[in-house]
């Protein structure tokens, strides 16, 4: 089978911003139905929305060793941000679409991120319009951008969304397609797992939500997948049919993002893109039914994959409860602020754990799989997590960390590399004092108590 991509629009031209378009459905699945018309009333604001987004913001400076130059533009394209410098035949991974040297697709190229054009897809029309927002998000670590789709899910602001769509982003801002109205967006939390997430739209009121279907549906119905295709900031609606119930897809590899599998996926022939995550999988009853999640890469048919609806909405329901599971985030994570050297042992990096304890030096991914830090001095190290880097303004910076210590305990935590030192931060919540111990470059000891702060979305 061909390799599969998630559908999330990325990438870290500022000259170019990208955009997903999110989708949401009220909790009590009460709203307007959505139907198939024309796209000649969306509003011209929202249609031009992908031009007036803001520049993001810089990267925080980071301190530490270099990435290997040899490392970008060589991996399997992220969703949306272009294939940088691979050929169509990659799958696009379910990641977070920034690839650190900037080489992701232009949005407004017309071309997908395997380098071929969305062909069988129109203007979404005000029907199909309804309850779908435009999400954009900075970031900030990676001096990137992204963009992508999400489904509203009740009238004051929550919004149902994938969570490969927020990963990482330090800045959410949503916009509804049929009013052009924007509005700041914090996360309520996420589900990696699942791949699910749920945002709060900050003093929204009287939003018209998606109408979800209450009827199965089955192989051989007629569909429409809504998205921001190609993050152009204008959804677009694409016609299919449901192939196949219950569908397994591994996504590929990709910059920050681990290779991942969804089970019980809806399968479609549909032509779904990039920047559709996150969008509403609609029945021929404008109903939704499921949510655009990954797409295959590499043939002229795609072959689309959605999150069932009432599976999105279980998992959303128990994040909007408040309920923590083993596998979801609520809130932000806690953030030290450095970036943890390549395991040795193993030859590759550590993982952050809850989304970015810690960083990749030089491209800022939350689980450090982008880019391989340079090994010198590690093998003299002592036993725990060598910092490759320190970003500014941060608790490590501000205790005095530097590039080459090695962090040995946080408070009765023995670390015994970057792997232990992520699950350790995730442990505790943003505005939590907790002791750390290191050894610097000298052999010399030093602690210090941090007050962790406000992570990347996870």
């Amino acid at each position: 089978m061909n390799e599969n991509r998630r559908t999330r629009s990325g990438h870290t031209d500022h000259s170019h911003p990208r955009r997903r378009l999110a989708m949401a459905v009220t909790a009590a699945a009460a709203a307007l139905a959505l139907t198939v018309g024309t796209a000649a009333s969306l509003p011209a604001v929202a249609a031009s929305h992908a031009s007036t987004i803001a520049a993001s913001q810089s990267a925080i400076p980071f301190t530490g060793q270099p990435t290997d130059p040899g490392q970008e533009g060589g991996q399997s394209s992220g969703p949306g941000q272009g294939n940088g410098g691979q050929d169509g035949s990659n799958g696009i991974t379910p990641g977070n679409g920034t690839a650190p040297g900037g080489n992701a697709q232009s949005p407004d190229t017309g071309q997908g991120s395997d380098g071929s054009s969305q062909q069988d897809a129109s203007p979404a029309s005000t029907e199909e319009s309804t309850g779908v927002v435009l999400i954009d998000t900075e970031l900030g670590y990676e001096n990137a951008e992204a963009a992508g789709t999400g489904i509203v899910l009740s009238k004051d602001g929550l919004v149902l969304t994938n969570n490969h769509v927020i990963a990482d982003s330090t800045k959410i801002s949503v916009t509804v397609a049929t009013t052009g109205k924007t509005y700041e967006a914090s996360v309520v939390g996420s589900d990696s797992t699942e791949d699910v997430a749920v945002l709060q739209l900050k003093g929204a009121s009287d939003l018209q939500p998606a109408t979800v279907d209450d009827d199965s549906v089955t192989v051989g119905d007629d569909v429409t997948a809504v998205g921001n295709s190609e993050g152009q900031g204008q959804l677009q609606a694409a016609d299919g049919t449901v192939t196949d119930l219950g569908a397994s897809v591994t996504t590929t590899a990709q910059g920050s993002e681990d290779s991942e599998t969804l089970n019980n996926m809806i399968q479609v022939q549909a032509d779904i893109v990039s920047g559709d995550s996150g969008g509403a999988l609609l029945d021929d009853e404008g109903e939704v039914v499921g949510m655009n999640t990954a797409a295959s890469s590499g043939s002229a048919t795609v072959t689309g994959f959605a999150i069932p609806i009432e599976s999105a909405l279980s998992t959303a329901e128990s994040i909007i409860d408040g309920e923590q599971t083993s596998t979801n985030t609520l809130g932000y994570p806690a953030f030290l602020g450095i970036g943890v050297q390549q395991d040795s042992q193993n030859g590759q990096s550590s993982q952050s754990g809850q989304g970015s304890q810690s960083i990749q030096p030089g491209d800022g991914s939350s689980n450090g799989q982008s880019g391989q830090p340079s090994q010198s001095g590690s093998s003299s190290q002592a036993a725990g997590a060598v910092v490759a880097g320190v970003y500014e303004d941060t608790p490590a910076a501000e205790a005095g960390l530097t590039a080459g210590d090695t962090i040995t305990r946080i408070g009765s935590t023995q670390i015994t590399d970057g792997t232990a030192l992520s699950e350790a931060i995730a442990e505790h919540k943003p505005g939590d004092t907790v002791s750390l111990s290191w050894t610097d470059a000298n052999g010399q000891t030093h602690s210090a108590k941090v007050t962790l702060t406000e992570g990347p979305a996870a």
